[in-house]
């Protein structure tokens, strides 16, 4: 249980370093109320969450190793987080809210929007990650909401500290292909039979000779 609630805490932070920033918008833009911004983030992991869990539950008919095929997913964001860091690559400004409604309601479903649009990437990471056993879901949720709640008052308190808010991007932005790389491979190590058979596997039966033929 140690091990889960570590991956799920690992899984959600890798997912979302760029989320805080986003985070950090929603609260500072004078237009939204703090309370929709809280709930409307939690709309959008629980979507994205949700999400995740639909098409996991879909691999059960599929056998294990070629579920963890699904590695892949994850591995190919890191690469492709690598190759972006390396060319200098930055993030957008705003929240992308361009015009926030006045009702409560709105602007929850606002930022619930832009969350699971910003977190669109966060399904080929969950779930491969939830495939691998379905039973930890619950977990994984639990740990989701306890992170949310983490990145929300992070993203308040931080909004008055810029300096914080920069000295963090610089350090965990470099730091984020690697951990999806090793995601990946983690997930892919599932995999291993599809091309080293297991010990003591006797392979395919041998045919035999047929009797009774010249």
């Amino acid at each position: 249980m140690i091990e889960t609630l570590l991956v799920a805490a690992g899984v959600y932070a890798s997912t979302n370093v760029d989320d805080i920033f986003l985070t950090m918008a929603f609260f500072s833009d004078a237009r939204l109320n703090a309370r929709s911004v809280v709930i409307g983030k939690f709309a959008g992991i629980g979507a994205l969450t949700l999400a995740s869990v639909a098409a996991a539950a879909c691999t059960l008919a599929v056998p294990p190793e070629w579920v963890a095929l699904l590695g892949l997913v994850p591995l190919a964001l890191g690469i492709k987080a690598l190759a972006e860091l390396r060319a200098g690559g930055t993030d957008a400004a705003g929240d992308g809210i361009e015009a926030a409604p006045r009702s409560m309601a709105a602007q929850v479903l606002s930022v619930a929007g832009v969350t699971a649009a910003n977190g669109g990437d966060n399904i080929g990471v969950y779930v491969p990650v939830f495939a691998r056993d379905l039973s930890a879901v619950p977990a994984y949720a639990a740990t989701f909401a306890a992170m949310t709640v983490v990145w929300c008052a992070g993203g308040y308190l931080l909004v008055s500290h810029r300096l914080v808010a920069g000295t963090m991007r610089r350090v965990m932005k470099p730091l984020l292909p690697f951990v999806l790389i090793a995601l990946g491979l983690w997930i892919l190590s599932d995999a291993v039979p599809l091309v080293i058979p297991a010990a003591g596997d006797p392979g395919p039966p041998a045919q035999l000779p047929t009797e009774g033929k010249p």
